[in-house]
């Protein structure tokens, strides 16, 4: 048992983004199930936190400035806490915009890691996977709290006139961030359509930019028979 826990901490610190990856995909498969019930959006609360804490340490073992995430997650989780205990649905949304910066921030740490040299290893691999979900998540929150602060931002097929769920706006951020389109969700006021055009420019460039340059450097590291 020993060992096998220290194989885990090793792996962990030689991958990094492997984990935050991992834990966010598996999100992406609890969150239905997390929303329905109150013990469920407990853990959803719970589950969001380590998905920080797992964002800050990609941070700390980059070079990026720490502080700057610090600063946006301690006060994002207590106003969560605060919020959720309180009932104070306001307090929430400032919570929702101080993790969308910590998300955008944490997917510009992994982007400058990633093309700070000229050599693909496999964590790089994982960071390109961990950027994309870090910014799904990003504009997810950043769709919640437009619809907080304007009211009928968002519509779609089934129950028009209702808030969109958590799940419902991680699965239009995923949706446009990939270019696929495949989304019943539709945004109504400016300000929302103003938010996704941003994320439909910010998913083309990171294909564009990112991901094709670890594909080209990839590509140029193959032994030519």
């Amino acid at each position: 048992m020993p060992l096998t826990w220290l194989r885990w901490m090793v792996t962990a610190r030689r991958h990094p983004s492997a984990f935050l990856l991992l834990v966010q995909l598996c999100g992406v498969l609890l969150y239905p199930v997390m929303e329905d019930t109150q013990a469920g959006r407990a853990l959803f609360g719970a589950f969001g936190i380590l998905v920080l804490a797992l964002a800050l340490w990609v941070v700390n073992r980059s070079r990026s400035v720490n502080w700057i995430a610090w600063s946006l997650a301690v006060p994002s989780v207590a106003l969560s806490l605060v919020a959720a205990l309180w009932h104070q649905p306001g307090l929430g949304a400032y919570a929702h915009l101080l993790e969308s910066a910590l998300y955008f921030y944490t997917a510009g740490s992994l982007i400058a890691y990633m093309l700070q040299d000229h050599k693909v290893t496999s964590d790089e691999l994982f960071a390109a996977g961990a950027t994309f979900t870090l910014l799904a998540w990003a504009f997810a929150f950043a769709f919640s709290v437009c619809q907080q602060w304007y009211p009928g931002s968002f519509t779609a097929a089934v129950d028009a006139d209702s808030p969109r769920t958590w799940m419902e706006l991680l699965f239009i951020s995923f949706s446009l961030l990939s270019g696929v389109g495949l989304s019943d969700i539709m945004p109504i006021l400016p300000q929302a359509r103003a938010l996704v055009m941003l994320e439909q420019f910010a998913g083309v460039m990171y294909i564009a930019v990112v991901v094709s340059r670890l594909i080209g450097l990839t590509i140029l590291k193959l032994p030519r028979s």
